[in-house]
C-alpha cells in the first residue's frame, strides 16, 4: 500500500502543472465570454484562476501566447463537436447528415460561443498566431466536410472530382456559419429545432442529396 501511495503522489505531481495551465485557459475564455476581450488583463487572468501573475509566465512566455492557446481550445473545442458523428456507425450520407445536425446544435450554436468567437475573429487580420490558428481549424472541419460530401455524392452514384467537392464544402460550410451565428445571436427566434432543420433541407439543395428530414427512409 504505501508503494502505491507514493506512486499516486507522483502522478498527481506531473498531471498538476497541466491543470494550471488549463485553469489559466479557462479563467481567459471565461473573462473575455462574460466580459469582452480588454477584459482579458493578465491581472485579472491571474485572479480569476488564483494564481500569481509570474505563474502565467511560467506557462506562456507572452499575454499572446496564453490568448492563443485560448482562441485554440475554443476553436478545436466547436469543430470537434461538430464532427464527432464522422467517424460514427452509418453509411457517408447519414454521417454527413449527423455533422451537418451537430455543427447547429445548441451546445455550439449559443450566445456564449459567439461572443468568444467574435471577440477572437476581429483580431485575424492584426494577428498572425491567431489568424494561423483560425485557418488550421478552418481548413480541418472543411476538408473533413469535403470527405463527407465526396463520399455521400460517390455512394449515390453521383462521384465529382476534388475541385467541385472543395466549392461544395465551402458552401456548406457558410451556410453552417450563418446559421450557427444567428442562432447564437437570436436563440429566441431560431431553435435547435429550427436550426437543424435548416441546415439540412439547404445543403440537401446544394448537393442534390436526400439530407432532409422528410428525405429519411
Amino acid at each position: 500500500m504505501p508503494a502505491a501511495d507514493a506512486k499516486d503522489r507522483r502522478a498527481f505531481v506531473r498531471e498538476a502543472p497541466d491543470r494550471r495551465r488549463q485553469d489559466l485557459i479557462e479563467a481567459t475564455l471565461a473573462l473575455i465570454g462574460e466580459h469582452g476581450f480588454e477584459a482579458a488583463t493578465v491581472r485579472a487572468i491571474a485572479e480569476r484562476a488564483n494564481v500569481t501573475q509570474g505563474l502565467i509566465r511560467h506557462y506562456f512566455q507572452t499575454k499572446d501566447d496564453l490568448i492563443c492557446a485560448a482562441y485554440a481550445q475554443h476553436m478545436e473545442a466547436m469543430t470537434g463537436l461538430g464532427l464527432a458523428p464522422a467517424d460514427g456507425p452509418g453509411d457517408a450520407l447519414d454521417r454527413l447528415r449527423k455533422v451537418l445536425a451537430a455543427s447547429v446544435r445548441a451546445e455550439v450554436a449559443n450566445p456564449r460561443n459567439l461572443t468568444l468567437w467574435a471577440s477572437f475573429i476581429a483580431r485575424v487580420p492584426a494577428s498572425d498566431p491567431i489568424r494561423q490558428t483560425h485557418e488550421r481549424t478552418y481548413l480541418a472541419f472543411r476538408d473533413a466536410l469535403q470527405t463527407l460530401i465526396t463520399d455521400a455524392l460517390a455512394e449515390t452514384g453521383c462521384p465529382v472530382p476534388a475541385r467541385d467537392a472543395r466549392r461544395l464544402a465551402i458552401l456548406c460550410n457558410a451556410v453552417i456559419d450563418g446559421l450557427w451565428i444567428e442562432g447564437g445571436a437570436l436563440p429566441d427566434h431560431l431553435s435547435e429545432e429550427d436550426l437543424v432543420t435548416l441546415v439540412l433541407d439547404a445543403a440537401s439543395t446544394l448537393l442534390s442529396l436526400p439530407l432532409s428530414r422528410g428525405d429519411r427512409p
